[in-house]
């Protein structure tokens, strides 16, 4: 056997045997604040410390009155530095300044666990802020050792953009140029200071007529791994595997891995739909809840139970983008559950089944109708939203011509300059980067603008990559 394809197995081999178990967690949750009819910090604190058996939230800032409010309760804070913040993070003086005004007035009387530098920033960038991310973990992590606190560990919050592919988990790697240039650092600084890595898989980004099962934790017949022989009932384990083989071929299987985020949106506008309903929501997320409450990991890390921070706490009605991105949440603003999936105290941990809407019949589609079969080609391709801006799809344009994919073609004299609009050229624009970078359907994402089709949007000599 060629000594790369046995180094191959071997990695294999080493990842479905090498898995470790960690300590035991509570769900945790991100607590979003971009609404207009949200409680004050002190009714939250209370009512998640008296009434949940939530004991943990991510913020997106160092908002003080939410580190005020948790004062005390003994449920732990994770932290987030602006992105605009990380280029003065690489002097370790500006560290300890930014420490003195937002973490050491609220320390130890607030139980802060992690502060994340950015939120995924590896995905949206810009350049100058992915290469400094490592070097300012590592000065604010430097900075925190200064100053005698040892107990706030340095992360940051990566989407699965991260990823060239991810199917099949075994084949899964790092997208080039970040995997050696910046991840690979990141990951040693991880182990060096037993920090996690976080990611934030989800599923929801990959639902389609064909594996809506798959994604929320319904029965299904999986998905086989040919190459571990591992077979997947769920497409969080997928994802979750893929990050790990990731790591593991950059030699870093080790390092423990955080969900930073999941969740599930139970409303959205009527072209998000089967996917957006109070039914699939509880699905996904209820699911999420069982499965980490059975302690059960995923097919190559089958000890495996990950920290969890479901995203979102509240409904949050000035989010910007569509109806489905002011409807993560868990609860309504006034507290009152939007579906159940255990989590309540004196609930006994039993989630209450969400019966379908009246003429749905457990089908997620109107009279019962068997979900659409996917084309035979199996074939998918990327495209705007219908409702998407011109404004959003222009710096759509602007961000994929600017990461390495051939924008010629709509160019002037190129096959798909004609027709000559914003949407059009956005169209093919946003296709090639979802074909190059991987095709998961995250790709595809672009901010919510963008929706995976099965219909090919080429047109006359104006070929779309498949």
């Amino acid at each position: 056997m060629a000594l790369p394809l046995l180094r191959y197995y071997l990695l294999l081999l080493s990842a479905v045997f090498h898995h470790h178990i960690t300590a035991v967690y509570s769900i945790g949750v991100n607590y979003g604040t971009l609404g207009d009819n949200l409680p004050p910090p002190t009714q939250v604190a209370q009512f998640l410390k008296e009434k949940t058996t939530i004991d943990r939230i991510k913020i997106f800032d160092v908002n003080p009155d939410i580190l005020r409010a948790f004062a005390g309760t003994g449920i732990l804070v994770a932290v987030t530095v602006p992105n605009g913040e990380i280029p003065n993070l690489v002097d370790v003086g500006y560290a300890r300044r930014w420490l003195d005004s937002n973490i050491k007035p609220f320390y130890p009387q607030t139980k802060i666990n992690y502060i994340l530098v950015g939120n995924e920033i590896l995905h949206w960038g810009p350049q100058d802020l992915r290469d400094k991310l490592v070097l300012a973990m590592r000065t604010l992590h430097n900075a925190l050792n200064l100053n005698g606190i040892t107990d706030i560990k340095v992360t940051t919050a990566h989407s699965l953009g991260i990823l060239e592919s991810s199917d099949p988990p075994s084949l899964a790697k790092f997208r080039p140029g970040w995997d050696v240039g910046v991840l690979a650092p990141m990951l040693q600084f991880h182990r060096d200071t037993k920090s996690p890595f976080m990611v934030n898989p989800y599923p929801y980004f990959g639902y389609g007529p064909g594996n809506a099962d798959f994604t929320l934790f319904k029965s299904n017949k999986g998905i086989f791994d040919k190459y571990t022989r591992r077979t997947y009932g769920n497409m969080f384990d997928q994802l979750m595997d893929a990050v790990y083989m990731s790591m593991k071929r950059l030699g870093y299987g080790d390092v423990d891995i955080v969900v930073g985020e999941t969740g599930w949106a139970s409303a959205g506008e009527t072209f998000e739909q089967p996917k957006c309903s109070v039914e699939n929501a509880a699905s996904y997320n209820g699911g999420l809840v069982r499965k980490y409450n059975s302690g059960r990991g995923t097919p190559l890390m089958p000890r495996k139970r990950f920290e969890t921070y479901i995203f979102g706490l509240f409904n949050e009605n000035q989010k910007p983008g569509t109806i489905a991105e002011k409807n993560f949440g868990l609860f309504r603003p006034d507290f009152t559950p939007v579906y159940d999936v255990g989590i309540m105290r004196g609930a006994g941990g039993v989630i209450v089944p969400v019966q379908p809407a009246p003429g749905r019949r457990g089908s997620g589609r109107p009279g019962g109708q068997a979900r659409p079969a996917l084309p035979a080609s199996g074939k998918k391709w990327c495209v705007p939203k219908k409702q998407a801006s011109e404004a959003a799809l222009q710096n759509n344009i602007n961000y994929v011509c600017s990461q390495g994919v051939d924008c010629q073609p709509i160019q002037p004299g190129g096959a798909c300059f004609v027709p000559n609009s914003i949407r059009d050229h956005a169209s093919f624009a946003m296709n090639a980067f979802y074909q190059t970078k991987g095709r998961n359907d995250f790709n595809c994402d672009f901010a919510g603008t963008g929706e995976v089709t099965f219909s090919d949007p080429s047109t006359g000599v104006c070929k779309y990559l498949s």
